[in-house]
């Protein structure tokens, strides 16, 4: 019986942590966008895909003058 001088005080604490937290998530933005993660990874994935073919497109040597000799 008197374990329970300490576990319900520190039950409530643990309790008003964990309420403060969710609100601070709730302030702070945590729960406006819940599909955009599950969307943004299949985005992220197409977007890598792509920019590995433009960078080896950029690796092709250039064939155009510098642009001092082009006068």
């Amino acid at each position: 019986m008197s374990s329970l001088v300490f576990l319900v005080p520190l039950a409530l604490l643990l309790g008003g942590a964990a309420l403060a937290s969710f609100l601070w998530s709730l302030r702070s933005g945590q729960y406006d966008d819940l599909d955009g993660a599950a969307v943004r990874i299949l985005l992220d994935e197409e977007d890598d895909a792509l920019d590995a073919d433009s960078s080896s497109e950029q690796k092709t040597p250039d064939r155009s003058p510098p642009p001092s000799e082009m006068r």
